[in-house]
């Protein structure tokens, strides 16, 4: 009987399930969005209930399309999006509140109270991360400051903090395992990632009873199993036995094993992270450091850029503008003309990340003549996304100190050849997009393959791997340099703008 790997990808517009077979080649997958809340501009908030119908749907649809038992099911791997905060009664399992999204930018006055009071310093030395409203720890201390009675209920030790792979297992062991990964916990600015635990001082500094934190342990782990979960009863006993934040499980997926190794997952945002080894690297360019994975009883480091906002500015265009009917069709349009005439895209939403880290930035349109028209707007878009990408890695280069010859690309919108190319180009290095571009679930996959012994050790996943497309660099210097300068000024107009 053959057995297959079930991958949960929990993403920030949907929830995925995923099977693998014993080459990593993606078998089946389903897929279910759920809705985005928006209460007030600036804020972002999902039902933790409806996420967890979404993929318990979508777990159901796959062994149903796929036509496989459960009994074919060797473990299942999540990986889901990372800081977003869901605080729930124990007991009842119901959250006391949504699901805070790590786009919401709601807590960012609590995050000038921690820098005005100083704590920055520590804070990086800490965490590897810098003082921002995307990571959990405002958000956790926005809701005990703000749902009645919460406090209260959490100092009783009534209540849990989890991120969103914490909610999945404990609803799918039946309320038995409260546990998180290392590479989720290092992105709650809570979690001291040398020693790997929770950090005591930060904790009392932002009042969140540590007694309601997950244990942290390895991402290649058994967790536990599946209860008799109503809805997955014939998954009962099935381990869960990896998880990773899922920038983490791209960067695994994508066997980026060797120190300077480094992905982009081009997915609702961008994030870029290097493997820098069994060795932290402390950036001077405002990057994070934070933890690649832990396995087999060692834990590896990385560098992280983040960019908010990126195939949710094509999904802009086509929901909110009407100026593509298909996200394919900005390809299309991007390529009926040679260039933006000079438009630039600077898509400031939510704020900016690294290496800028403005919470203020908003988005901003800047070139317009009387001759613009919708395909500069949809290329200017789509190079939006490419020169936020070219930020971070010339930081990492610094930072670093490694010159970057090839970028691993995955995520729904590195299908964008156009984008593909103009990226390769402003980094004169090559871009590698991988056959299978489900590399966040794929890393999932391994690391719970790993686990319960599918796969033996990461040469056998090196050799799941194979390249879809290379994209190699056609851009004289003087060109590549004027755009990127030019993108640099369009960057200092959004700066600051909602201060």
């Amino acid at each position: 009987m053959k057995q297959y790997i079930l991958a949960l990808d929990q993403g920030t517009t949907s929830s995925r399930a995923i099977l693998f077979d014993h080459n990593g080649k993606m078998i089946e997958k389903a897929q279910n969005d759920f809705t985005q809340i928006y209460p007030q501009p600036g804020w972002v908030e999902h039902d933790p209930m409806e996420i967890l119908s979404s993929q318990y749907s979508s777990v159901r649809a796959v062994l149903e399309s796929a036509g496989i038992s459960a009994r074919q099911v060797c473990a299942i791997g999540i990986t889901n999006q990372r800081e977003t905060t869901v605080v729930w009664d124990k007991t009842t399992g119901k959250p006391v509140y949504n699901a805070i999204v790590w786009q919401c930018r709601r807590t960012a006055s609590i995050c000038d109270e921690l820098k005005a009071e100083g704590l920055g310093e520590y804070i990086t030395d800490k965490t590897g991360l810098l003082i921002d409203a995307y990571f959990s720890a405002s958000k956790i201390q926005w809701i005990l400051d703000n749902v009645p009675g919460v406090r209260c209920r959490a100092q009783r030790g009534d209540l849990l903090f989890g991120t969103i792979d914490t909610w999945l297992i404990w609803n799918l062991t039946g309320g038995r395992a409260h546990v998180t990964d290392y590479t989720n916990a290092s992105r709650t600015m809570l979690f001291d990632i040398d020693n790997l635990k929770w950090d005591s001082i930060l904790c009392k500094k932002l009042g969140i009873p540590e007694c309601m934190l997950p244990e942290c342990l390895p991402s290649s782990h058994i967790y536990g199993t599946v209860a008799k979960t109503p809805g997955l009863e014939e998954l009962a006993g099935v381990p869960i036995a990896g998880a990773a934040g899922d920038q983490h499980a791209a960067l695994f997926g994508q066997t980026c094993f060797e120190p300077g190794q480094a992905k982009n997952t081009y997915g609702t945002g961008c994030f870029m992270l290097m493997n820098t080894g069994k060795e932290r690297v402390r950036s001077k360019n405002r990057l994070l450091s934070t933890i690649a994975w832990g396995i087999g009883g060692e834990v590896e480091y990385a560098l992280e850029g983040s960019v908010f906002n990126a195939g949710s500015v094509i999904k802009w265009l086509r929901d909110d503008l009407g100026i593509i009917r298909t996200t394919h069709e900005i390809d299309i349009l991007a390529a009926s003309v040679a260039d933006t005439q000079g438009v630039y895209v600077v898509p400031a939403f939510t704020g900016l990340g690294a290496p800028y880290w403005d919470m203020y930035a908003r988005g901003t349109i800047l070139g317009l003549t009387r001759g613009t028209g919708k395909a500069h707007i949809a290329r200017a878009v789509l190079e939006s996304i490419a020169f936020q990408v070219a930020d971070l890695v010339f930081a990492m280069r610094e930072d670093a100190d490694i010159a970057l010859t090839t970028l691993r690309v995955d995520g729904g919108a590195s299908v964008s050849d156009i984008m593909m190319q103009f990226q390769a180009d402003l980094l004169d290095a090559h871009v590698d997009r991988p056959k299978n571009i489900e590399t966040t679930a794929l890393g999932a996959g391994f690391m719970a393959g790993l686990a319960c012994g599918f796969w033996s050790d990461r040469e056998t996943l090196i050799k799941c791997r194979e390249s879809e497309q290379i994209f190699y660099p056609n851009m004289a210097k003087p060109r590549r340099d004027e755009l990127y300068s030019t993108w640099k000024r369009a960057v200092k107009r959004a700066q600051g703008w909602a201060e």
